[in-house]
């Protein structure tokens, strides 16, 4: 027997969640086949067979197990069935059934007339019979009204008038459809993103500053260069490439806002390691371009790209997500048109991009002139205990300038 242990995902991570079974207890198994997932709080891993046999499994998915345990084992002296693999698979969840909520227990038939405090009161003041007074509360309920029309009714003897039916009560709206109610265990990635982003709130002295950028002259460039860039590099131009160098610009010109505050100190970083926020099905992760200023625009578009293909596949390792000084994240890509992004701890600073809209605005080439342009709110969230507003404000101004200005990023 050949036991499998869990894997460590990475430093400082010692209990994970087992994920789905690829194989099923009693299956033949090849060396190297995937077996199980695993999901830590930084990273989704595989677990591969280490050797050929039949699978012996001990855990079932969803268990929470410390790094080091054996969650199973490969029988290596089987012998290979003939055929596929002769365990059948595992039986279907029975699907549970909501059942209709049980209906409200009848409202018992009253033995003589229900009223409100206040009509008794009504009706022993004016002499009325209660017995004699039809109710048009709820269930039939005498309420003072209904006194009063009985009180009018018997003294207007001489021109009686006949008491007025009372409405009907309203028929309840029911309406159709499930109403089903189902709970499902938050991943371990999830747990930790909401750790981190609830800790970043109470921690840091948060605080967000907002421009706007024109977009025109990048989105000339990258409309007159796109097809001989692509055909070049085997990767589009996009807009983040222009952003993460403008940011690049900025961080080296305020190092404040990429630096760190540890404990009484602060950490200041020589390079600018930019984290690139990718969402998933999992959650959103970050993996970090290392010394983004080194890289050209074709190799940041390539990372980011392989950095998304792999993200949304759970194959990111924990160290390509730790260790940024600086976050840039776009919810531009579903439709933001602004927000106020939270801190990746333990930076200083995170950078969100969002839609491009056309808006009218002043014509920079004709003062004076209004002109439909394609703009883009910017907003930098910044830790107010390293940074000041005044920083702050500048780093996102010149972040402005350099996307409006892109030959500036040449001259950098």
């Amino acid at each position: 027997m050949v036991d499998i242990v869990v894997p460590s995902p990475g430093e400082s991570i010692t209990e994970v969640t087992l994920g789905q079974w690829h194989k099923h207890d009693g299956d033949w198994v090849e060396t190297d086949e995937v077996l199980v997932d695993i999901e830590s709080d930084k990273a989704t891993l595989e677990v591969r067979a280490p050797a050929a046999g039949v699978l012996r499994v001990k855990v079932k998915s969803g268990a929470e197990q410390k790094v080091g345990a054996a969650i199973a084992a490969i029988d290596t002296a089987a012998s290979k069935p003939a055929g596929s693999a002769s365990a059948a698979p595992a039986p279907a969840t029975a699907a549970v059934e909501a059942k209709p909520a049980a209906a409200a227990p009848a409202a018992a038939t009253a033995e003589g007339k229900k009223a409100s405090s206040l009509a008794k009161k009504v009706a022993a003041d004016k002499g009325v019979d209660l017995a004699k007074v039809a109710g048009s509360g709820t269930a039939g309920r005498i309420v003072a009204a209904d006194v009063e029309r009985a009180a009018t009714s018997v003294s207007a003897i001489a021109n009686p008038v006949k008491p007025v039916a009372p409405a009907p009560a309203p028929a309840p709206v029911v309406v159709g459809g499930s109403r089903g109610v189902r709970r499902e265990r938050m991943p371990k990635i999830r747990q930790r993103i909401a750790e981190r982003l609830v800790d970043a709130q109470h921690t840091a002295a948060m605080l967000t500053t907002f421009n706007e950028c024109d977009m025109t002259e990048v989105m000339r460039l990258r409309a007159e260069h796109k097809e001989s860039f692509e055909k070049h590099h085997g990767v589009g131009l996009g807009f983040m490439s222009f952003f993460v160098k403008a940011a690049c610009s900025a961080l080296k010109r305020f190092p404040k806002v990429n630096a760190y505050i540890a404990g009484d100190e602060v950490e200041y970083h020589d390079f600018a390691d930019v984290s690139i926020a990718v969402g998933t099905d999992r959650g959103l992760v970050v993996p970090v371009l290392r010394n983004a200023e080194q890289m050209s625009f074709a190799q940041i578009e390539l990372a980011i790209r392989n950095f998304a293909v792999r993200a949304r596949d759970g194959k990111l390792g924990v160290d390509e997500m730790t260790g940024g000084t600086f976050t840039i994240t776009n919810g531009g890509i579903y439709g933001s048109l602004m927000s106020t992004p939270i801190l990746n701890a333990p930076q200083s600073a995170i950078l969100g991009m969002h839609s491009i809209k056309k808006r009218p605005v002043e014509d920079p080439r004709n003062p004076g002139q209004i002109a439909l342009r394609p703009m883009m709110y910017l907003a930098l969230s910044y830790d107010h205990r390293i940074i000041d507003g005044a920083e702050a404000v500048s780093f996102l101004v010149h972040i402005k300038d350099c996307i409006e200005k892109p030959e500036r990023l040449l001259l950098d």
